[in-house]
């Protein structure tokens, strides 16, 4: 049976464009926070070196970070904008999200590295000098909420994107932490205030990092996107388009965490237009399900893989999945 495979539907044109406006304005929204981030980065680190905190120097090893990823960030909306070539068909968009996943590798490795340094520090505790301290945290505190307000008004589904707010939002709990540990030091005189909050904004980061790096994996991986269900989504595609008799070799994936993509077969009964059919089954994903480029493949009587042992045998493990059950 020949394979129908149609991008020509509106619904996709109309998903491609709003992407490509959300890009274009999440690409200088990064590009800004870059910026505000170097240029500060230079202050907190000076500060924390002239100081003597722990908290102001975690902080610009934050910043530090935060200004290569969220240079890689930019890079990767810039490289997502050029169009698919001969041997990348699906062009750069999955670069925003291996660039997501990376940087959720970079804050684990950075919030590990303050917690060995903290734990150094309440063994051999230093001196801090909390009047300078307070002034460059609360310099830091109002740069890194600028560069969130920057970055809070993107696309929120771009896991490229949530990456980026995630290292600045590090750095503004960082810059918080600097605070409150400069105000204690002043009031009280206790050193070991300053790695003990250090400690405390690195664990907070690390849970953040793991559910980032987790999606960005499953999407990476090519699994169903959380949002939907393969299953319901076949079920509905045999009960409310005519002529389907089944859907099998159903796969939903996403290409970058926000542009989700099918392919399947759809079993139809004798005598039933197979043009008709796809364009049917293609409109009901676009409008029901937001899955805007699907391949679909027309089929009557037998399947046209059944032959294939070791199709089958790739089709068994994955009914015996949980959520992942194939249709026959």
């Amino acid at each position: 049976m020949a394979h129908t495979h149609d991008h020509g539907s509106q619904g996709h044109d109309r998903s491609h464009g709003a992407g490509h406006v959300h890009g274009s304005t999440d690409k200088k929204r990064v590009l800004v926070a870059a910026c505000l981030t170097a240029g500060f980065m230079v202050v907190e680190a000076l500060g924390g070196l002239f100081t003597g905190s722990l908290a102001l120097l975690a902080d610009a090893g934050h910043m530090l970070a935060d200004c290569i990823a969220l240079g890689l960030a930019w890079y990767a909306f810039h490289l997502a904008g050029r169009p698919a070539t001969v041997r990348l068909t699906y062009g750069f968009g999955r670069v925003k999200t291996l660039v997501a996943y990376t940087n959720g590798i970079a804050i684990f490795a950075i919030a590990l590295w303050i917690i060995y340094e903290a734990w150094e520090r309440l063994l051999t505790p230093a001196p801090v000098l909390g009047g300078p301290m307070l002034v460059v945290a609360i310099a830091g505190l109002l740069v890194n909420i600028g560069c969130f307000f920057v970055l809070h008004g993107g696309d929120r589904d771009s896991l490229n994107m949530r990456g980026a707010i995630l290292h600045v939002l590090g750095d503004l709990l960082g810059s918080a932490a600097a605070i409150i540990a400069a105000l204690i030091i002043l009031a009280t005189g206790w050193m070991p205030i300053d790695p003990i909050l250090s400690v405390l904004v690195s664990l907070l980061i690390l849970s953040t990092a793991w559910s980032l790096m987790r999606e960005a994996a499953h999407v990476l991986l090519e699994g169903v996107p959380a949002s939907l269900d393969r299953d319901l989504i076949a079920r509905d595609i045999e009960g409310t388009v005519n002529g389907v008799r089944e859907v099998h070799h159903m796969h939903v994936w996403s290409l970058d965490g926000s542009s989700n993509m099918a392919t399947l077969h759809a079993c139809l009964n004798d005598g039933v237009d197979a043009h008709k059919a796809v364009s049917a089954i293609k409109k009901r994903l676009a409008a029901a399900h937001g899955i805007a480029h699907a391949t679909v493949e027309p089929e009557y009587g037998h399947c046209a893989d059944s032959h294939d042992k070791h199709d089958g045998e790739h089709d068994h493990a994955l009914d015996a999945a949980p959520h992942h059950r194939h249709h026959h």
